[in-house]
C-alpha cells in the first residue's frame, strides 16, 4: 500500500511539519537543562541555543563553539536543537555560521536569523551559510527560520517568506513594539493588548498570511508569563485559533506543556481522519465515502497534514494509523 508522502504530494513542495513549540535557552545551563527535558518528553519542542542574546559581547566565538558541542553531544538524540545566530549587522554573524556550521552543520535543523531589515538581508545571510555548506562539505541545505521583527522585514514579508531554505517566519514581538518609538504601548507587549492592538495584529495576521501562503510555518511570539499555566495556554489557543499560528516560542520550561496542548487539534477530528486516511489508502487514494460524505485527494491532504501535526505535538495516534503510516 502506497504511503501519503508519495502520492498526495507528488511533485509539490510539503508544508514542513515543525514541533509546535521552540523553546528558546541561552546559557550552557539552560540548554542543558532542556535537553534533559527534552529526553523526558521526547521530540515534541524544539531547541534553539541563542547566539544572538545568549552571548556576552566579547565572547561570541566561544559562545557559538559551546553551542556547537552541545548540538554535537549525545544528549541531543532526536537532533532537533537549532541555533539563534546573530543579525546582519552585528560583526560576528559570518564567524557564527563559519563555526556552527563548521563544527555542527551535520546535525543543525535550522538556523534562525534575527532583525532583517529587508529581503535583501536574508539573501545575504542565505547566501553565506550556503557558501560555508559547500566549503564544509556538507551535502544538505540547513533550513533558515526567519525573525520578522523590523518595519522593513515586514513590509517585504510575503518575498522573505518565498525565498528558498525560509522553513518558517517568527514574529519577534518586543522589537516590533519598540521599533514603533513609543507610539504602541508596552500594553502591547503582553495580554491581551498583543492580540487587539491594531497595528501589532495586523503584523501577526500578515505574518500568518505569509507564511502560510508561501508553505512555510508561522511562529508565535513568547509569552511574558511564567507560571500561571492557564494564562499560557490561552495566549497560545489565541494565536492558534484567531491567527493562525502552528508553533510559538517558549522561554520557560513551565511554558511547554500548555502551548502543546493549545496547539494539539481536536482529537475527535484527529480519529476521523485515521478512519479517512485508512480508507483512501485500502482504495489506492481514489475518492470514497466516509460519514455520507465524499472525500478526494484534496480532503486527503487536509487530513494527512492534521495527523502529522497531531503527532509532532506529542498526541497519541490510533493504532491502525500510526501501523500504517509511522512505524
Amino acid at each position: 500500500m502506497r504511503h501519503p508522502n508519495d502520492v498526495l504530494f507528488a511533485g509539490e513542495k510539503p508544508f514542513p511539519i515543525l514541533p509546535a513549540v521552540d523553546h528558546y535557552a541561552g546559557s550552557e545551563k539552560l540548554i542543558t537543562k532542556a535537553l534533559a527535558l527534552q529526553q523526558e518528553m521526547g521530540p515534541v519542542f524544539d531547541i534553539t541555543c541563542d547566539c544572538e542574546d545568549g552571548a556576552h559581547a566579547g565572547a561570541e566565538a566561544e559562545h557559538a563553539q559551546m553551542c556547537a558541542a552541545l548540538i554535537m553531544g549525545e544528549e541531543n538524540r532526536f537532533n532537533r536543537v537549532g541555533v539563534r545566530i546573530h543579525d546582519v549587522t552585528h560583526p560576528h554573524w559570518e564567524k557564527d555560521l563559519e563555526i556552527l556550521v563548521g563544527q555542527a552543520g551535520s546535525r543543525l535543523p535550522f538556523i534562525t536569523l534575527p532583525k532583517p531589515r529587508s529581503a535583501d538581508d536574508v539573501r545575504r545571510q542565505i547566501l553565506v551559510l550556503r557558501q560555508t555548506e559547500a566549503v564544509h562539505g556538507l551535502k544538505h541545505n540547513i533550513p533558515v527560520h526567519v525573525l520578522i521583527e523590523t518595519h522593513g522585514a515586514l513590509r517585504e514579508v510575503w518575498e522573505i517568506a518565498a525565498l528558498d531554505g525560509v522553513e518558517s517566519l517568527d514574529f519577534g514581538l518586543m522589537d516590533f513594539v519598540s521599533g514603533h518609538h513609543g507610539a504602541i504601548p508596552g500594553s502591547a507587549m503582553k495580554s491581551p493588548g498583543q492580540f487587539e492592538h491594531p497595528l501589532v495584529a495586523r503584523a501577526k495576521c500578515e505574518i500568518a498570511a505569509a507564511a502560510l501562503g508561501c508553505g512555510v510555518v508561522p511562529a508565535h511570539n513568547v509569552t511574558t508569563e511564567l507560571k500561571d499555566t492557564d494564562y499560557i495556554h490561552a495566549d497560545a489557543r489565541r494565536a492558534r485559533q484567531e491567527f493562525g499560528y502552528l508553533r510559538m516560542w517558549s522561554i520557560h520550561p513551565n511554558q511547554i506543556q500548555p502551548i502543546l496542548a493549545a496547539m494539539r487539534p481536536d482529537f475527535s477530528e484527529v480519529e476521523a481522519a485515521g478512519e479517512i486516511l485508512c480508507a483512501a489508502q485500502d482504495a489506492d487514494w481514489g475518492p470514497i465515502q466516509h460519514g455520507g460524505k465524499l472525500h478526494d485527494r484534496a480532503s486527503y491532504r487536509y487530513y494527512w497534514e492534521l495527523t502529522k501535526r497531531a503527532r509532532a505535538t506529542g498526541m497519541e495516534l490510533p493504532e491502525p494509523v500510526s501501523l500504517r503510516f509511522f512505524s
